[in-house]
């Protein structure tokens, strides 16, 4: 009987052998399961490598970079804005005659030219900042195999500290440069405020609260009026031009601060790299020898 069922069995898994060749010889593999696979993410050398490649963002230069950009928009847009502002309320209120302002009309139309000069300039300098110093951090750190420079790449980055210890001179210069507006149109804010004040002594009291624009050097002492008083200079005071002036000078003093700050940190920054290359670049040629 077991013998008949073990026939039976054999005859019908040959039937089916014609049907498919390779099916003799075939071998069963299991099915990995999802679990199974190891993800590329949770590979040691996945992880290794997003680890070097974080390790070698210069941090310090990509803030100053936002930083720096920040700053300069701030100060060539608003200082831009307020130069034509500013021109407006002497044409209309302190110099009506054109001939006595038009020596500094022609001084704020060229600093104008100069502003859009200082936004192209900085903004390809903190470029090119930022990837020196993405150049520097990598090879301070021995990212990319062993320490390897030049004599050039040395020479490069000591331009640029120079360079940056120059323009962050030259930036002292303009931030207190920007800060004469905010504090003449503070003046002048502050003196409409005092007449505004209701402890000022009637009509006639208001009437000889006065500013003269020409004390600050910016018209000519024979400019006409020059100077306005009382209820005249509180009308000053309530125009838009003034309010958008005084307002956009202060964001651009701000601006120039800010840019400041950014060129000290580029200044420390490559200052640091530039050290430490030229210190490698002296132990690395005496192990050399």
């Amino acid at each position: 009987m077991w013998n008949l069922l073990n026939s039976r069995a054999e005859m019908g898994i040959g039937r089916y052998h014609w049907m498919y060749p390779g099916s003799k010889n075939h071998q069963y593999r299991p099915v990995p399961t999802l679990g199974d696979r190891a993800s590329p993410l949770s590979s040691p050398g996945c992880f290794e490598c997003c680890i070097k490649c974080l390790g070698g963002v210069p941090y310090a230069s990509l803030v100053a970079t936002i930083l720096c950009f920040s700053g300069v928009a701030l100060f060539c847009g608003c200082g831009h804005v307020a130069l034509a502002g500013t021109v407006a309320i002497l044409e209309q209120h302190f110099s009506t005659n054109t001939s006595d302002h038009a020596l500094l009309s022609e001084v704020i139309q060229l600093m104008q030219y100069v502003i859009y000069g200082i936004a192209s300039f900085f903004f390809l300098y903190g470029i090119i900042l930022l990837a020196e110093g993405f150049y520097t951090t990598s090879a301070v750190k021995e990212l990319h195999g062993e320490f390897k420079t030049t004599a050039c790449g040395r020479c490069i980055s000591g331009m640029f500290v120079f360079l940056t210890y120059v323009l962050g001179v030259a930036w002292l210069g303009v931030f207190g440069f920007s800060a004469v507006p905010v504090f003449m149109f503070y003046n002048i804010w502050s003196t409409c405020e005092v007449i505004k004040a209701p402890q000022s002594n009637g009509t006639a009291g208001v009437e000889q609260i006065c500013v003269d624009i020409r004390q600050y050097g910016i018209i000519p002492w024979n400019a006409f009026p020059g100077k306005i008083c009382g209820s005249a200079l509180e009308n000053i005071c309530n125009t838009n031009e003034f309010y958008m002036s005084y307002h956009l000078f202060i964001v651009a003093c701000a601006g120039a601060g800010a840019t400041v700050i950014a060129l000290l940190i580029y200044m420390m920054a490559t200052t640091y790299n530039y050290a430490v290359l030229k210190f490698k670049s002296r132990e690395d040629c005496c192990t050399k020898f």
